[in-house]
């Protein structure tokens, strides 16, 4: 099968980027003793983060998170071309350099393609976020198994794709971090989206594994969001009774999710397998 036409490639116009001195700090000068095995120098600036399904919502607030943070930063969208290149030229406006990629991440020849471009352009991936997802209801009695491979495929098995397609870059770079989104629901599944539940479970365990499979050299996490940018057709009446159901009394935004991120990046070297609910207590109520 070819791949070629699969992707439609906007680059940017890379700028040399300078960095501050007290950014060129070395993972050596960060470090108060030497271990044995290799350690990912916990700075975004200068590294490549390739973050999936970001032309919109919170996959934008996440890529503009990072680029903020002096990353290059990639995005890959489905369908969003107009919104996904309005990203690109906002990743840019921070001076560092971008990329977008169009492609279906649950056909692993769109995926090969797509990694594949990513490192003849910048040479590694550093830093990958599992954002792509796909969310509707599905009431059992009308449940479909289009609607099944539709919503376990993106929210399960391109995660899996791209997770395994990068990985195997990380670990002949030596190191890397990839952050997966799951759900809180995929701990606390809620009724008529069984599917989507059950791929954020998935989503869960794949972490772990991936976490287990990838150690040392890579730290593999999952954010699990609560109530975070409600779906676009939300009502009032959804609203509020969401808010009356989440201890923190409010709904969550993008950078609640995007800043979470960024810690898991740049706070830690020493977290992996980790899941995290950024659902304001939802999971305790």
């Amino acid at each position: 099968m070819k791949t070629a036409g699969l992707f439609r490639v906007k680059l940017g116009h890379y700028p040399t980027v300078g960095l501050d001195a007290s950014n060129r700090v070395s993972c050596a000068n960060q470090r108060t003793h030497e271990v044995a095995s290799k350690e990912v120098c916990v700075q975004a600036a200068g590294k490549i983060a390739l973050v999936t399904g970001a032309a919109r919502r919170v996959g934008k607030a996440i890529a503009l998170a990072l680029a903020d943070r002096g990353a290059h930063v990639i995005i890959s969208y489905k369908t969003s071309g107009a919104e996904a290149l309005a990203t690109l030229r906002e990743i840019e406006a921070r001076g560092v350099q971008g990329m977008v990629l169009q492609g279906n991440i649950t056909r692993s020849s769109d995926v090969d393609t797509m990694v594949r471009r990513v490192v003849e352009r910048f040479g590694s991936i550093d830093i990958l976020v599992n954002n792509a997802s796909n969310y509707y209801k599905t009431p059992f009695a009308t449940l479909t198994e289009v609607q099944w491979d539709d919503l376990v495929g993106t929210n399960l098995k391109g995660t899996f794709l791209v997770s395994k397609r990068v990985g195997d870059e990380m670990l002949m770079a030596g190191g890397g971090k990839i952050i997966n989104l799951a759900d809180w629901a995929g701990l606390r599944p809620y009724k008529d989206y069984l599917p989507y539940c059950v791929a954020k479970a998935g989503v869960i365990a794949l972490t772990l594994s991936l976490a287990k499979a990838l150690a040392p050299h890579i730290q593999v996490n999952a954010i699990a969001p609560g109530p975070v940018m409600l779906p676009e057709d939300a009502s009032d009446t959804l609203r509020e009774a969401i808010v009356r159901a989440t201890p923190l009394r409010r709904i969550g935004a993008p950078t609640d999710i995007a800043q979470t991120v960024v810690f898991l990046v740049e706070g830690s070297d020493f977290i992996t397998g980790a899941i995290i609910p950024v659902d304001g207590g939802r999971l305790i109520a």
